[in-house]
């Protein structure tokens, strides 16, 4: 499969040209022409990176990918490394952020409804980053705590209320505790996200909305996933999901 032709594909089943994104969508770093393995994971991480070599990728395609708005532009130290590796090893970086995130289908909000049996309705907020909808029968708050937890295999954390019967969800995997005010104006019972800030108490409790944090890395294991499975049967390429936890 060529490198460009397997980017052409990914851009546009992912729209990626209608996104505003803190970094740049695609490929970020260019390796060999052809690509017959394919590795996918959340970050590229340095561990990341060195466990996909001794997979023998082609290309690495991650949702946490590199050159972030602001960030400093010089390649030394921890960017060094990281770059060097794929230089050295032929491997293509390619990143998908917000296009990973609010894909209908494949993203990690959708991604996401799913394992945890959530009913998707539709799609608000900035750029549709937004999933709403309801749980597939009334529970308690505590019992969708319990219900993430388990399918994340991590302890999530609740705020608010928890005996509040639970029927209208809307959640945003990553960090995205920001988008709970969008959140309650939606009149939902629950709001889903990874990270918690200190504000975030304070509006579950007041609005009565319960929020459940359940991690960025966690919330986000299954979109990258299930894009590396659809190239895969797409283009008859060679597939591998390498995990390297993060609590956070």
């Amino acid at each position: 499969m060529k490198l460009n032709e397997l980017l052409d594909y990914t851009g546009q089943i992912l729209q990626v040209a209608r996104f505003k994104d803190y970094c740049p969508n695609g490929l970020q770093v260019e390796g060999r022409p052809e690509v017959g393995r394919l590795v996918t994971g959340v970050t590229a991480s340095l561990a990341f990176l060195e466990a996909a070599r001794e997979h023998g990728a082609d290309m690495v395609m991650v949702h946490h990918g590199y050159f972030w708005r602001n960030e400093d532009a010089r390649i030394v130290g921890v960017k060094q490394k990281r770059i060097k590796l794929l230089l050295d090893s032929g491997m293509s970086l390619a990143a998908y952020h917000l296009p990973l995130d609010a894909h209908p289908e494949l993203g990690n909000n959708a991604q996401l409804g799913q394992k945890v049996g959530l009913i998707l309705e539709g799609w608000t907020g900035e750029q549709d980053i937004i999933a709403y909808g309801r749980t597939a029968k009334d529970m308690t708050a505590r019992m969708l705590c319990q219900r993430v937890s388990s399918v994340l295999n991590r302890e999530a954390l609740m705020l608010g209320p928890e005996d509040k019967v639970i029927r209208r969800v809307a959640w945003c995997t990553g960090g995205a505790q920001g988008y709970m005010e969008q959140a309650i104006a939606l009149g939902v019972d629950a709001y889903i996200s990874g990270e918690v800030s200190e504000q975030t108490l304070h509006l579950a409790n007041e609005a009565g909305v319960v929020y459940i944090a359940a991690g960025h890395h966690a919330t986000e294991r299954y979109g990258i996933q299930a894009l590396g499975e659809h190239l895969k049967n797409r283009f008859n390429l060679q597939h591998h999901y390498i995990e390297i936890n993060n609590p956070v």
